[in-house]
């Protein structure tokens, strides 16, 4: 089944984590729950993601329409805490052929999913990115209610984590690859005193508390972060952050463990 093209309509340069507007009037009316697309039809009927493998999602970037076949739609069995429905995405070119949308990720799989973004539209996302791995790892932002856990604002800092954006000014400092441990204060991955590797940072919404050591000191070193963010200049070095002190500071929401 194809979607027809006034439904959506992709208003970004990069394909990963661009926002996909749909337009109030537009019939059938496609929507997103938490990870699942949910499709509204004219006639009535309620498709979800696994209805729609198969079917092509006519989406427009930069005045072109692209093809997306959601190719097959599975169960995350690996998700934290929650339900995440991943999806293989390929991209279809004008002669037919098809590609994967999504890089792979750490276990060689391309797969994404959409998300809500906020604004009544979809944001398509992957689990090789920073966005698809804090869902994956349980920072499912759209889940927040009152009385419980900042979602919204743990998934920020978590996504300042897994790049190494120190700064919180979208200056990523890590490499594929890198191993990294991370808890926190909430208990959704709860902070352990085995836990392995030495401590990393400190991480809000704004980005990094404090830093103890920089994750792949070639890409920035801590003189450099000095240098760079000035307020982080008297909470940087292992004498300076430690996770018991971190801990103390409400801002510090979670917590990285990085080398050997």
């Amino acid at each position: 089944m194809a979607v027809s093209s006034p439904l959506l309509r992709l208003a970004a340069a990069a394909l990963v984590g661009a926002v996909v507007a749909v337009p109030a009037a537009a019939e059938p009316r496609l929507t997103v729950e938490g990870t699942e697309f949910v499709l509204e039809t004219p006639d009535g009927r309620v498709l979800r993601s696994r209805d729609l493998v198969g079917a092509t999602l006519t989406l427009r970037m930069e005045g072109r329409d692209m093809d997306v076949t959601i190719a097959a739609a599975e169960e995350d069995r690996e998700a934290n805490g929650g339900r995440v429905l991943l999806h293989r995405f390929l991209l279809v070119d004008e002669a037919g052929n098809r590609s994967d949308l999504c890089t792979p990720d750490a276990a060689g799989r391309s797969l994404g999913f959409p998300l809500p973004d906020g604004e009544g539209g979809i944001q398509l996302t992957c689990t090789s990115g920073a966005i698809g791995k804090c869902v994956r790892w349980g920072y499912r932002f759209w889940e927040e209610r009152p009385g419980g856990p900042p979602l919204r604002a743990m998934h920020r800092a978590c996504v300042h984590l897994a790049r190494a954006d120190y700064g919180g000014d979208g200056r990523p400092a890590t490499r594929p690859g890198v191993t990294i441990h991370i808890c926190d204060r909430a208990g959704i991955r709860p902070c352990r005193d085995d836990a392995p590797m030495t401590f990393e940072a400190a991480w809000g919404a704004e980005g990094a508390i404090c830093v103890a050591h920089s994750r792949v000191p070639d890409f920035v070193s801590l003189e450099q972060l000095a240098r760079l963010y000035p307020r982080l200049r008297d909470r940087i070095g292992a004498g300076a952050c430690t996770q018991s002190a971190a801990w103390a500071n409400p801002l510090a929401l979670l917590f990285s463990r990085s080398g050997e």
